[in-house]
């Protein structure tokens, strides 16, 4: 993009100059105008550029960029030819003065030559110039364009700039080239906001200069930020600076970080997720990773830190090597954790918290660890070396087993080097983990006494372990009592029973606890009972280093019998005159005399005298410890032994043996010479650091402290540097020797104080007496014990239902540096409210628990507890107890749900079929609820009888309890499957769940579901014919193929049988199982005739889709086994496979499927090629639903024989009420099916008989008994049944055919004694009206002509009346062709007559008929069938040209000569009128030669059909030869026939008007019947209201029609008017007639009012007349005057005329859309009438009534 500053201003204050015409003065630009385009530079390159055109190579722009005002400025165009041949141009200058070149006006190049044209700029003011200079060529013309631009300041920026995408509160930022591209020094300042922000913002470009302009995006919000960075640039210090802009484009996400385990099972495992390291070895180190993965597009900058605990950190004993870094967009980084515990038996937790910049959460990953160490055992506590003579020695094994997973360090505290008669080997050592190491114990005696040592084992970071060693040693002159171990277990009895009564021993004995052995010494039982020692191993092994004068020791440990003071000394100088000793001093705390001998080494450097005394009770002696080194400058180290024992065993109690004491004192010494150089200490303190527990309790700790030099090392504890806090610490042993490689396990012992220093002190170990030193840091600080509870010590649980239990989670965290146990107290009475689980357990330190708490109320209040929780140290049961309470507030509130929709209607479901159905439940209350949920189902049927407890149910609830949360919403899911046809209604009901999960409340309705189970449907709604039954009615069509029947199979319930298949297959029930069944009867023909075809439309008035199939015979073979088959075919299958091989029956389509409310026509077809009766079983297969047998039957005639058809066989007459005088006439229709006139007659016999049989009265009377009906018509018989009784009534009657069989057809008839209308329902029977279902109806294919009304039910109306109905033919056509319409009178009687006739129609026109129906003078029950013919015109047309063409030819026959030649060519013809008869097939009557209606074309192509012979004679041949030369007469198109049928009940007027009475709007008038001789059917003129439609028509023209009537008729107003209509004065006036149809006198044919106004038949013809002239336009010519003294009145049948005429033109208008029925009435509100109006309108009045007795009579 380029960016323009703006140019100075011109030096004229005028307007710039601008030639007046062109071709002269060129224009100069607008100098305000000084923002160019972005293509600026493109053309800067384009005019630096030569282009091609024409054949010439020159610039298309030359460009003056630097010049000045007063001088001239030259740049030179060159042209070069380059095309191959001369180039002739014509030059027009420059228009402008501007500028100017000296060229000719014609320019010739050669091909390759050039010219070269000067051009000068001469500018006289500071702007823009722009002209051109045109080159006129032969091919063409071309311009270069001359411009003169000002030097501006022009910046080159991007149009946008898009960042990369960054993270929320992180940064990135990308550069652009930002250039100078004019020839000016710019200056530039950029300004743009947050987020994003540039760099350098200002500076200053020289010409050309590029600059790299820094974009940094620090967005807050995850937003899509579109920011304007606006430049302002220019020379510095100009006000008017120009200003440029880029747009900054910045998407920002949040990141998002998640730890993931790689040793997880689930790789989706993420935040929350805990790193378990198990068991670690104490001092060892194990390493785990995890991965911190970032799935968002963004790069996460993250930190990684330990969750405080809210008290001083030490250092952790996790180690990660992450602590901070940023992980890319979908990358992963893995962090290393280390975990190296120290405290043995101790849960190391730690949090790690992953914090990432911008993110929404932060990530927590919980490290977790246990301390092991090892489990030291022996596999023997005591070693018995039994008895050994002086100077011998004895060797025992022992095992120490290692059975933990951890490296044991373990030391006997044992002088193994001659300084006790016992050693064991290794003295020390380590044991790997799960292995053993074997010991090898030794003694040797030195003196004949009894020795006992219970030896402490040292385990590094355990409890010491102890063995007791035994032995007893003999001499010649002494032998003691061999001490066993069965001695020590009981002296341990007596010793821990020794503060019991006297007398323990002798209830031993009485109790059977010991008894004596072989030397007679007590010996405890094996199952005697052991009274354990209360002193811990630590505190045992404690009192023995501390010559069992233990200070710290607590008081129920019973005091030592001997103890030795002090317990260790150190011999640090050596001088040379004499030896160094110290005292040492053994106490007697027994009450008998205590023999002490010490043991003495060979070779020793240390020496006790005296080595053995008596001392007696209670008493104290001392003894002297000399340190007399054999070897100078070198270390030594010992434990001297001292065994004390009873001299007389029998002061204590007789038989009780005791063991002997052991005491040791630690020397340590060192002979090195004043000045000579010590050996220098090579020692490991491991672990550098003690921690003691935080808690003011005595304990101990270990650690190891090895020498790993080749010298020997000793070691003492140097109390200088901090005597009080050193003080507080024992360390045993405080001193020792270490020999070369091996090892010494120090003891410290210490209680923790609150004054110690909370990063501990230290103490210095000196090492070879010298002022080297090894430090230990020991942390010995009490604190105080703190737990946490989350949300301030506030619990509240949601709102809860009565009876329900909710719970709710809470966390307690420890964060002291202890384990502690807490327990939960909650108050008696608030205990059945709430609990909590787990109310006790243990939190290691810096370690959560989760509290699940549940609340229970049982009141609508709010509850408030405060329970308590207590905890302490884990080390200290009991103690050291601290208290936290937790407020707890919970509401109790009542429950309720309801459904969104109280009824849930779900439609129809196909029966075995199921639906999904979810029924919204919504919780509005303020808590949650637990239901349980449960159905009632209930059939609604009332026809229908069922056992509610049998009934299975037809809806299934998914889920019958559930949880729903306040103010929420739960979709229950179910699924409905109906089990039969019905319509069912399920009540869902829900009762309230308590806490324990059982029904607290009573059930309760929340809404009710509504379904109905449903089959297939499949309905005929309408039926047509065509072919060779085109003119059947419907009526006649229906019964043929039982339609009602079929309708009522259909709609009935399918059997389970017929639901065995579903689906229409091959496998579909046989037909011979089939129980429905009807009869197809396709009427009759004669043979060849055209094919029977008839249209049934299917309807499926269900919302199911149905599939329906025609399976033929051939469709329902099931293909057998070959070993089944027979090879033989019955008779009933050679004659269906002959059917099916002949085509005669054929359904199309004969399978389909309807949508809900589709509609589809199926043809039915009958071919009339085998004659007889043919007959094929169909079956009719529903999906899901019935299965119908379909016989199709159909008879086919020879042509000359005479055949009757009839439709049924038996009849039923319209129900007559007895003693009727006048029974209404009745009809019964037969049908010529053949091609010859058929003459019938009735067996009147039998109606004589049953005259005879009823007292000679006529039941039943057949008033045309015989007659004849001609080929393709039907006849009339009239009937008049007359019952005498209230009975049913059948007579089978022979109709006899003539050359035929006579028929006999059953009639039915019933008398009743109920003289109603309404219960004699005229259309009860099936031959007065089908039962044809009100659909709306669609037209069938082809049909181009659509009626309104099928059929018209005039119901039951007086006789010599006349109705009238409106019915409308619309043309449906999509074409453009019209069609004619015409009615055939002949189809109906005299009675009905149709208006107009005939008439066109245009493509989607519609044309208004009106019906009128006149009935006679004798009750009858009518059935008529109008027939209307529909023709195309194009087809007409086409009938039309092709007869004129015949005629002309015909003309031309006539007119030339004939010349008889019998050599005629082949294209010579004959004009015939008919096409000849064949000659006959074969012998037999004469063919007739009347023509049949309709006419029955005879086949193209003769079959071989029964008795036809296959050979055609002479005379065939020749007819065939004639028929080729002769040109047939063209045939009219053939009309397609539209049938509407009418039916009415007449009645006498009297029986009419008795039972029409209430029904005052139905009004006729009266006919006077014409004489009999006038015509057979009388028929009268009557002036009536329009009767109402009855039926179940619901045509918007009949339901308008019938609206506007019944207004009309209801108005009182217009019923006042016609009854006063006769005393009123003459509106119009009769028009004179000739005097052969006006009467003489018209007095004499005054009307006078009456209920049916009688006419005569002279006022009938003042009718006809008035009708044929017209009414009001006749009339208006003679003006009635007031003076007539005989005034006349118009007659009633004329204000029906134009009452009808005006409501036929609403109609009509209406349907042509010009009028809207339905629109809503608009009333106009008048203004009221004042008194001023009134006066005005009365003078108004005067001035009138005066003008008009002043004008004269006669104007």
């Amino acid at each position: 993009m380029f960016a323009e500053a703006r140019g100075p201003e011109p030096s004229t204050s005028g307007a710039p100059w601008t030639p007046s015409t062109p071709g002269k003065d060129k224009v100069m630009k607008d100098p305000g105008i000084r923002q160019r385009q972005r293509g600026e530079k493109y053309r800067r390159q384009a005019s630096s550029q030569r282009s091609c055109l024409l054949g010439l190579e020159l610039k298309s722009e030359l460009i003056w960029e630097e010049w000045n005002l007063g001088s001239e400025f030259t740049k030179t165009l060159v042209l070069k030819n380059i095309h191959h041949k001369l180039q002739k141009l014509h030059v027009r200058p420059p228009a402008s003065k501007f500028f100017t070149t000296f060229i000719p006006e014609i320019i010739v190049l050669s091909p390759g030559t050039s010219f070269s044209m000067p051009i000068c700029f001469r500018p006289l003011q500071r702007c823009e110039y722009e002209d051109s200079i045109e080159f006129q060529g032969k091919d063409g013309r071309l311009q270069v364009c001359l411009r003169a631009i000002i030097p501006c300041h022009v910046l080159e920026v991007p149009d946008s700039v898009l960042l990369p995408l960054c993270a929320v509160q992180n940064s990135s930022n990308t550069s652009f080239l930002f250039k100078n591209v004019s020839k000016l020094q710019t200056c530039f300042q950029w300004k743009c906001t947050a987020p994003f922000q540039l760099s350098p913002e200002q500076g200053l470009l020289k010409p050309g200069q590029e600059c790299h302009i820094t974009v940094v995006f620090r967005p807050q919000e995850a937003l899509v930020y579109q920011q304007q960075a606006n430049c302002t640039f220019g020379e510095e210090g100009d006000e008017e600076q120009s200003c440029c802009s880029v747009l900054l484009q910045g998407l920002a996400k949040y990141p998002c970080l998640q730890l993931r385990s790689p040793s997880a099972k689930d790789e989706k495992e993420h935040c929350g997720s805990e790193l378990h390291f198990g068991s670690v070895a104490v001092g060892q180190s194990l390493q785990k990773h995890f991965d911190i993965v970032n799935p968002s597009p963004v790069t996460g900058l993250f930190s990684l830190s330990r969750l405080s605990r809210g008290v001083h950190l030490l250092e952790s004993e996790f180690g990660c090597d992450v602590t901070k870094g940023n992980v890319p967009p979908g990358g992963s980084l893995r962090a290393l954790v280390t975990y190296t515990p120290a405290v043995v038996d101790s849960v190391s937790i730690e949090y790690l918290s992953l914090k990432c910049r911008g993110a929404l959460n932060t990530t927590v990953l919980k490290l977790t660890g246990t301390c092991v160490g090892p489990k030291v055992s022996l596999s023997s506590s005591v070693l018995d070396f039994g008895c050994v003579e002086e100077g011998g020695a004895v060797v025992q094994t022992v095992d120490l087993v290692n059975s933990a997973p951890v490296e044991a360090f373990y030391q006997w505290d044992l002088d193994c080097t001659g300084n006790s008669v016992f050693s064991i080997q290794p003295e020390s050592g380590t044991v790997c983990p799960h292995s053993l190491t074997t010991l090898k114990a030794v003694y040797r005696p030195t003196q004949p006494i009894v020795h006992h040592r219970r030896v402490t084992c040292i385990i590094l970071h355990r409890d010491p372990i102890f063995l007791d060693l035994i032995g007893t040693c003999h001499s010649e002159q002494r032998q003691p009592v061999i001490l066993k171990p069965e001695h020590l277990v009981l002296y341990k009895l007596h010793w821990y029973r020794r503060h019991d009564p006297p007398g323990t021993l002798t209830a031993m004995q009485r109790e059977n606890e010991v008894h004596l052995d072989q030397q007679g010494m007590l010996c405890p039982m094996e199952k005697s009972y052991q009274e354990p020692d209360k002193r811990t191993p630590v505190e045992e092994y404690y009192q023995c280093c501390l010559g069992r004068m233990d200070p710290l020791s607590c008081s129920s440990v019973p005091s030592p019998h001997v103890s030795v003071v002090p317990s260790e000394l150190l011999f640090n100088h050596k001088k040379s005159s004499s030896t160094s000793s110290q005292p040492v001093s053994i106490s007697n705390h027994t009450r008998g005399t205590l023999s002490l001998v010490w043991t003495a080494a060979q070779d020793s450097p240390f020496t006790v005298s005296p080595s053995s005394c008596d001392l007696a009770p209670l008493k104290s002696t001392s003894f002297r410890v000399t340190y007399d080194p054999k070897q100078l400058n070198t270390l030594h180290g010992a434990q001297l032994e001292c065994f004390a024992f009873y001299k007389d065993n029998h002061q204590i109690e007789d038989r009780l043996l005791s063991p002997p004491w052991c005491v040791t004192v630690r020397v340590t010494g060192h002979s090195f010479q004043p000045g000579k150089e010590h050996f220098i200490p090579c020692c490991t303190l491991q672990p550098p650091q003690v921690v003691f527990p935080y808690l003011r309790v005595l304990s101990y700790r270990t650690v190891l402290l090895q020498n790993r030099g080749d010298l020997p090392l000793t070691f003492c504890l140097d109390h200088s540097s901090n005597p009080a806090l050193a003080e507080s610490v024992s360390v045993v042993p405080s001193c020792g020797l270490i020999q070369p490689g091996k090892h010494q396990i120090l003891t410290l012992r210490t209680t923790p104080m609150e004054d110690s220093p909370k990063q501990g002190f230290s103490l210095h170990l000196q090492l070879n007496a010298t002022k080297q030193t090894k430090e230990l840091i020991v942390v010995s600080v009490v604190e105080k014990l703190c737990v946490t509870l989350e949300g301030d010590n506030s619990l509240y649980f949601k709102p809860t239902s009565l009876g329900f239990r909710t719970q709710r989670s809470h966390h307690i965290r420890n964060l002291s540096r202890v384990p502690l146990r807490f327990q939960w107290s909650i108050p008696e009475p608030d205990q059945e409210l709430i609990f909590v689980e787990p109310d006790a357990g243990e939190l290691h330190p810096n370690d959560s628990s989760v509290q699940i708490w549940y609340f229970s109320p049982l009141e609508e209040k709010t509850y408030t507890f405060k329970p308590t929780l207590t905890f302490w140290p884990s080390q200290t049961p009991g103690c050291n107890e601290s208290h936290l309470t937790l407020e707890v507030v919970g509401l109790g509130s009542k429950g309720f749900i309801e459904a969104e929709k109280a009824v849930l209607d779900v439609g129809e479901i196909l029966v075995g079929c199921c639906r999904a159905v979810q029924v919204p439940l919504v919780n509005h209350s303020p808590c949650s609820v637990s239901v349980r949920l449960s159905v009632q189902q209930m059939l609604l049927d009332e026809d229908l009888t069922y056992d509610p407890g049998t009934e299975p149910k037809a809806i299934e609830l998914d889920c019958e309890r559930g949880t729903i949360v306040s103010h929420s919403t739960m979709l229950l899911r179910s699924t409905v499957r109906p089990h039969r046809r019905a319509q069912y209604l399920w009540t869902i009901s829900y009762q309230m769940l308590n806490a324990s999960g059982f029904v607290s409340s009573p059930p309760q309705a929340v809404c009710e579901v509504r379904a109905k189970g449903v089959f297939p449907t499949l309905q005929v709604i309408d039926v047509c014919s065509g072919g060779s039954v085109g003119r059947l009615s419907k009526v006649h069509v229906w019964k043929l193929f039982s339609l009602d029947r079929l309708n009522e199979h259909i709609l009935s319930n399918p059997s389970p049988a017929e639901l065995t298949y579903r689906t229409s297959t091959r496998d579909s029930s046989p037909s011979v199982f089939t129980k429905s069944m009807l009869d197809f009867n396709f009427s009759g023909t004669p043979l060849n005739s055209e094919p029977s075809v008839f249209m049934l439309m299917f309807h499926n008035p269900g919302s199911i889709p149905l599939d329906w199939a025609f399976l033929f015979p051939v469709d329902q073979q099931i293909e057998l086994e070959y070993w089944a088959e027979t090879g033989e075919f019955s008779s009933t299958e050679l004659y269906q496979m002959k059917v099916q091989d002949n085509h005669l029956f054929s359904v199309s389509p004969h399978c389909g499927t309807l949508l809900p409310g589709q509609q589809r026509a199926v043809h039915f077809t009958y071919s009339h090629n085998l004659v007889g009766t043919n007959r094929l079983p169909v079956m009719l297969k529903l999906s899901y639903g019935r299965e119908i047998l379909l016989n199709f039957q159909g008879w086919t005639t020879e042509k000359d024989r005479p055949y009757l058809h009839f439709a049924s066989k038996q009849h039923v007459f319209t129900s007559v009420t007895i003693g009727d005088s006048t029974p209404p006439k009745q009809v019964y229709e037969l049908h010529n099916c053949g091609s010859v006139p058929v003459r019938y007659e009735v067996d009147t016999a039998v109606l004589s008989q049953l005259k005879v049989d009823n007292f000679n009265h006529p039941v039943l009377v057949c008033l045309n008994p015989e007659g004849e009906v001609l080929p393709g018509k039907t006849a009339t018989l009239e009937w008049i049944f007359s019952p005498l009784e209230a009975k049913v009534y059948h007579v089978g009657i022979p109709i006899h055919v003539q050359g035929g069989d006579p028929t006999l057809v059953v009639f039915e008839g019933r008398g009743f004694d109920s003289p109603t209308l309404r219960s004699t329902n005229p259309f009860n029977c099936s031959d007065t009206k089908a039962s044809i279902p009100y659909v709306k109806r669609v037209p069938f294919p082809g049909q181009v002509v659509f009626l309104s009304e099928d059929s018209v039910s005039l119901g039951d109306i007086p006789v010599c009346s006349r109705s009238s109905r409106l019915l409308f033919l619309t043309n449906v056509s999509h074409t453009d062709s019209s069609v004619q319409y015409k009615w055939d009178k002949q189809s109906y009687q005299q009675v009905l007559q149709i208006n107009p006739e005939q008439g066109v129609l245009r493509p989607g026109e519609s044309a208004l008929c009106v019906l009128t129906f006149t009935c006679t003078d004798y009750p009858t029950c009518y059935q008529l069938d109008a027939i209307c013919q529909v023709i195309q015109e194009a087809e007409l047309n086409l009938y039309r040209d092709a007869s004129q063409r015949w005629e002309e030819e015909k003309k031309r026959q006539q007119d030339e000569f004939t010349i008889k030649d019998y050599n005629l060519t082949a294209s010579q013809r004959v004009l015939i009128d008919k096409e000849p008869v064949r000659a006959p097939v074969r012998k037999g009557p004469p063919i007739r030669t009347y023509k049949t209606l309709p006419p029955i074309g005879a086949s193209g192509s003769w079959e071989t059909v029964g008795t036809i012979c296959n050979k055609m004679t002479r005379a065939e041949r020749r007819a065939q030869r004639e028929s080729a030369k002769s040109l047939r007469c063209p045939d009219p198109p053939q009309p397609v026939l539209l049938h509407l049928g009418v039916t009415a009940h007449s009645h006498r007027l009297l029986e009419y008007l008795a039972e029409q009475s209430d029904e005052h709007y139905r009004c006729f008038q009266s006919v006077m019947p014409q004489q009999p001789e006038a015509s057979s059917l009388r028929t009268s003129s009557p002036a009536r209201r329009p009767s109402t439609t009855h039926g179940d028509e619901r045509d918007i023209t009949m339901h308008a029609l019938t609206s506007l009537l019944r207004g009309v008729l209801d108005d009182p107003a217009f019923t006042h008017s016609m009854m006063t209509l006769p005393s009123k004065l003459i509106i119009y006036r009769l028009q004179k007639t000739s005097s052969s149809h006006c009467p003489t006198s018209p007095s004499h044919h005054t009307p006078k009012p009456q209920v049916l106004l009688s006419v005569t038949a002279e006022q009938k013809e003042q009718h006809s007349t008035v009708d044929s002239e017209g009414t009001a336009g006749r009339l208006g010519n003679q003006l009635p005057t007031q003076n007539t003294p005989h005034a006349e009145h118009a007659p009633a049948d004329m204000s029906e005329d134009v009452l009808l005429n005006t409501l036929q033109n609403l109609m009509m208008e209406a349907v042509r859309g010009e009028l809207v029925l339905t629109a809503y009435p608009r009333t106009v509100i008048l203004p009221p009438v004042c008194t001023r109006t009134r006066k005005t309108s009365k003078i108004v009045a005067e001035q009138g009534e005066m003008r008009n007795r002043t004008q004269p009579a006669g104007t």
